[in-house]
């Protein structure tokens, strides 16, 4: 544990990778499975493997409209000339057997029994009842064979996939008309604050609206949970231990956001505590330092800053990661890409720094990241008018305009 409430000296920085393994390590999946209908089932975890019960395609068909031959039939070298023997189109069925001769096809048919090559409409000419074809010809050309997209028996989809639409499009084409999947993580959301004001209310002289509650749950919901909107809890330490173990109660998990850093006002970080544990607190990243994961009465728990910068960085690195685990998912950290900076940086060693960046295309090709001017935790246009994260790692004190840097795009953080 990096922290217990009390203890004489400030904690050691927790560095942002180990800080998320320890926190997907403190849950395990949800038990049970849910037999969903597949048009119901986008955005949810898959609880077991799909192993194909058929080919795809079923039977070898045609990838273009055109002509159905035998390789054979073709005179090396030079144009060909073939009877044309019929036609059949996508959903009928083809002849049983295909003799010399060439057989008129559309896209998606049945190919004839012992036709090996399919020549597209555009490079034949019709002469007479015949079919003429040209020298050069490939063998297996604009063929579709059964089982060369799917074999029967493959495995298609691995457990822990979060499905996707077009995970959806290939169970549909294997025939599956409902899927197992794992239940959704109930997560219970909560603000704290003395300061906070539900959007829409009137603000008094000191008061700001919250906004962490409204990105969270969206966050949240985007990444597969179920989210219970618990309120603002006050800055208040008598009932906090009570709420919180209510909520832990009902829910998989429990996040807050503010009250977890060191201000006398901060009462969260002891509420888990006295109900629970806290397991790691501080990790090696700005902004976003004061994390705290834990426990409350069993259930698993995330304390996200109060800063709004800060808790999309939370959730994006640390938060995520645990609701994976709970969800049975498999955990797939977002890649990053390289951009060239448009700006300079110092910082200091020691944290992973995330700066909010735009891209822009330079003249000669290059992508540009042009650091917002909003650099502070607070700020949520920073978030809302970027494109991503600039990451500059822990030991890194200083970029020039023209280095390059890791980039990661809001859309892969947000899954």
């Amino acid at each position: 544990m990096a922290h217990l409430s009390g203890s004489p000296a400030e904690p050691s920085l927790i560095s942002l990778g180990e800080a998320g393994e320890r926190a997907a390590a403190l849950v395990a999946p949800i038990a049970g499975v849910l037999e969903l209908p597949l048009a119901s089932a986008d955005g949810h975890v898959l609880a077991e493997s799909v192993v194909a019960p058929r080919d795809l395609p079923p039977f070898a068909n045609s990838a273009v409209d055109g002509y159905a031959i035998r390789f054979a039939d073709l005179t090396p070298g030079r144009l060909t000339r073939l009877p044309l023997l019929g036609r059949s189109a996508a959903g009928e069925a083809p002849p049983a057997a295909l003799g010399r001769g060439a057989w008129r096809i559309f896209t998606g048919a049945p190919v004839p029994a012992g036709a090996d090559t399919v020549v597209m409409q555009e490079d034949v000419r019709i002469e007479g009842g015949a079919v003429i074809l040209p020298a050069e010809i490939e063998p297996g050309a604009n063929l579709r064979l059964a089982g060369e997209d799917v074999a029967r028996g493959q495995v298609v989809l691995p457990a822990g996939r979060r499905l996707r639409p077009q995970d959806l499009g290939l169970l549909a084409a294997l025939g599956l008309a409902r899927i197992g999947v794992r239940p959704r993580p109930r997560v219970a959301l909560f603000s704290t604050g003395d300061e906070l004001a539900e959007p829409g209310e009137a603000l008094g002289p000191a008061a700001i609206y919250d906004t962490n509650r409204a990105m969270l749950r969206a966050l949240f919901e985007r990444a597969g949970a179920e989210v219970a909107d618990l309120g603002i809890l006050r800055d208040e330490a008598e009932g906090l231990e009570k709420r919180l173990r209510e909520a832990a109660g009902a829910c998989d998990l429990v996040v807050t956001s503010g009250g977890v850093s060191v201000g006398e006002a901060d009462h969260v970080r002891a509420a888990v505590e006295a109900g629970g544990a806290l397991d790691l607190w501080r990790v090696a990243i700005k902004p976003g330092k004061p994390i705290a994961v834990g426990r409350v009465a069993g259930t698993p728990f995330v304390g996200l800053p109060g800063n709004p910068v800060a808790v999309f960085i939370g959730f994006a690195f640390i938060a995520r990661r645990l609701l994976a685990r709970l969800a049975g998912a498999v955990y797939e950290p977002p890649v990053a890409l390289p951009v060239t900076l448009g700006f300079a940086h110092r910082k200091k060693a020691g944290r992973c720094e995330f700066l909010r960046v735009s891209l822009e295309r330079a003249a000669d090709g290059t992508v540009l990241a042009r650091k917002h001017r909003g650099e502070g935790a607070g700020s949520l246009a920073s978030l809302a008018q970027s494109d991503g994260l600039v990451v500059l790692a822990e030991a890194i004190e200083q970029v020039e305009e023209g280095d390059s840097a890791p980039f990661l795009s809001h859309a892969d953080l947000l899954g």
